[in-house]
């Protein structure tokens, strides 16, 4: 478990590739307001959970409580980045008490189904990572390019998380079993039973090429009380880390003036 900074009490749930350590500079980012609780999701290194006959979401949920209670916190801001944003939700739906808002970030929507890619992938995960792993200047170039300013910078970004990611890989199999899960989830029902403040942040449209920006952005209707809706300007997919800062003003301005569910979106677009 990794435990950053001080203030209101915040769990960050990684993606689907299951590495805390690919969102290093969200954690720094987010610890200079709040008190950022992380770990890898269960399954990868430093992830692991004591759950017997624990199964599907349930697991994760009792993943993120056994953080919670590591941490002497009872409940939290729950912050999930894409498929973290669907263990956030199913949380919200089944342990309410322990969720003091939620935060969806670049989440596939509640009607998400596996394409014919993903599908390829879930069959053979092994022998397509190095096309998923050769498909990342596609998935993620313009989208680093348009979060920073200069070659120079972008360069340094690209290097950067380039060794985050080489020096804590994924296991394809882990990612496998999430998509699986995925592709049986019932995220629509979990909506219904959501009551904590909700705000979903997304990059732009054209820039994020891995979620469809419109299927996040279906929570909002999908929660019976709404949700509020933020565009990180210049970003795509991982938003949290290209622009880890403005990522994390965002999150602080919305829990820190605990806003109506319809009006924030206004003032950070």
């Amino acid at each position: 478990m990794i435990v950053v900074g001080s203030g209101p009490p915040l769990v960050l749930i990684p993606g689907i590739q299951g590495r805390w350590e690919w969102m290093a500079p969200t954690v720094r980012a987010l610890g200079v307001y709040f008190r950022v609780v992380t770990s890898s999701l269960p399954g990868d290194p430093g992830g692991s959970v004591d759950g017997v006959g624990v199964d599907g979401f349930d697991a994760y949920a009792h993943w993120v409580e056994r953080l919670l209670d590591d941490a002497g916190i009872d409940r939290a801001t729950m912050v999930g980045v894409s498929f973290g944003g669907l263990v956030a939700a199913h949380l919200a739906a089944c342990r309410p008490a322990r969720v003091q808002a939620l935060v969806l970030a670049s989440t596939p929507g509640p009607s998400w189904r596996p394409d014919a890619g993903i599908r390829r992938y879930m069959r053979a995960p092994r022998l397509m990572t190095p096309f998923f792993v050769a498909g990342s200047p596609w998935r993620l170039g313009p989208e680093i390019i348009a979060a920073h300013g200069t070659w120079r910078d972008r360069i340094a970004f690209a290097v950067a998380q380039t060794v985050r990611v080489v020096r804590a890989p994924m296991r394809p199999g882990q990612v496998q079993k999430r998509l699986r899960l995925m592709a049986t989830m019932d995220a629509a029902g979990w909506c219904q039973r959501i009551e904590a403040p909700t705000l979903v942040i997304t990059g732009e449209p054209h820039l994020d090429r891995v979620v469809p920006v419109v299927g996040s952005r279906e929570y909002a209707g999908a929660i019976p009380g709404g949700a509020a809706l933020v565009t990180l300007a210049h970003t795509g997919h991982i938003g949290c880390v290209t622009r880890p800062d403005a990522f994390a003003e965002i999150v602080r301005d919305w829990v820190g003036t605990t806003p109506g569910r319809g009006d924030f979106s206004r003032s950070l677009v």
